[in-house]
């Protein structure tokens, strides 16, 4: 592919870490021409995932790092916007309209809209009190009331619920979760680290409630004070945060005509069929290379890698997007770190004792390595990150040996 004209006018919707480092890397790979890039939050981009960790805990710091610093946007010439979103996208004249009143033109528009929280259809979900979690001024609200909440219900064992929940007992009231599934993190772990993952909350205080999701939110006076489940049974509460997943933010992208299914369809470069638009991040579905499947990502690890790819791609250097997927989670003592996509089918095989608390699950499709699931067990995290980027596995047997050792496996000479 030949190389753009650096001098072309690029509009980033979004300026969460996708669409902040998506501007970054463009001037940093010398594009010359006007970057806007634009926010819906009135606030300088931020470093998110915080908001559910450090943000909250007792005394931890009221304001989030920012994703850069101010004068960054200056010094970079890029137009940062802050307080405005996009309301449509005319593909025929290259213009995105703001609800400011403002009309950006564009040569190359990046979509990084990112997703939204999911809200439960129940009675009573409107009620003060509840509480979700996903921008600055969502996690501001949490914490002042955590700081006087007395009982606590959270919804949904995912990633966010359960690093609130562990926040919220580290303020001292009494913490429940409902979860619909079986078991927590049911989409991504398996079922080995999920019921460590339980027992470390259990064990912390917190009531953990699998199989039981919210049926209806009580309230008196406007306000909530509880939740009766799937079960019929009651919960009191007078804090609330919802945790039931996210939905991407395609609305833009489908008004213009652009494909839309579990996100906005991009190829495997991260474009759309309109060759002037990408998505990138969380509101982006693409086929991955290490599930042969399309797949769209909630991470900061994908956020900002794809950034920098679509950022390459608008400078000329398209290639397929290949990096590899990885996570981590901090829920109280509990340190969970994944590496690489699960797909349903895998054969898992543990790498230390589960007693300790520090152990893996590796898991393996087709004979190769495909998944580290770490808990407490960062070596073994970084290890797989490495192997998983090389395509090197070992065999699973050597995984049951007690004296394997997966980081020094890692340092081993690859075998041609």
């Amino acid at each position: 592919m030949c190389p753009r004209p650096r001098s072309e006018r690029v509009v980033v919707i979004g300026a969460g870490h996708a669409g902040v480092q998506a501007a970054d890397a463009l001037r940093a790979g010398g594009h010359d021409g006007p970057i806007t890039l634009v926010g819906g939050e009135p606030v300088l981009p931020y470093q998110r995932p915080p908001l559910s960790k450090e943000h909250l805990a007792p005394g931890g710091t009221p304001v989030p790092l920012p994703l850069r610093a101010e004068r960054f946007f200056a010094d970079r010439r890029i137009d940062l916007r802050t307080g405005v979103t996009a309301t449509a996208l005319d593909r025929t004249s290259r213009t995105v309209l703001l609800d400011d009143g403002a009309a950006l033109p564009y040569d190359v528009l990046v979509l990084a809209t990112g997703a939204a929280n999911r809200v439960p259809a129940v009675p009573g979900a409107d009620l003060a009190g509840i509480h979700a979690l996903r921008t600055l001024g969502d996690a501001q609200a949490l914490r002042a009331g955590l700081s006087r909440a007395r009982s606590v219900l959270v919804v949904g064992a995912g990633f966010v619920g359960l690093e609130v929940a562990a926040a919220a007992r580290a303020h001292g009231p009494a913490v429940t979760v409902l979860e619909a599934a079986d078991r927590p993190l049911a989409r991504a772990l398996s079922r080995e680290a999920a019921g460590h993952v339980a027992e470390v909350h259990r064990r912390a205080g917190t009531d953990l409630r699998l199989g039981e999701a919210v049926a209806a939110f009580t309230g008196r006076r406007g306000r909530v004070t509880g939740a009766v489940s799937s079960a019929g049974t009651e919960y009191r509460a007078d804090l609330v945060l919802v945790g039931t997943g996210v939905a991407p933010r395609t609305a833009l992208a489908a008004a213009a005509g652009l494909p839309v299914v579990d996100g906005i369809v991009v190829d495997e470069c991260l474009r759309t069929p309109d060759p002037a638009i990408y998505a990138v991040g969380d509101c982006a579905s693409h086929p991955s290379v290490h599930t042969g499947t399309r797949i769209r990502l909630e991470s900061v690890q994908n956020a900002t890698d794809q950034g920098r790819h679509v950022a390459a791609a608008i400078l000329g250097g398209a290639r397929p997007y290949t990096g590899v997927p990885w996570f981590w989670s901090h829920q109280g003592a509990l340190k969970l770190q994944i590496a690489g996509v699960r797909l349903p089918g895998d054969e898992n095989v543990l790498c230390g004792d589960p007693a300790t608390g520090r152990f893996s699950v590796c898991r393996f499709r087709d004979g190769r390595l495909v998944v580290v699931e770490s808990l407490n067990r960062p070596a073994d995290h970084m290890a797989a990150r490495r192997l998983l980027a090389a395509g090197r596995s070992p065999e699973p047997g050597r995984l049951r040996d007690p004296a394997f050792c997966l980081k020094e496996f890692a340092r081993e000479p690859a075998v041609a």
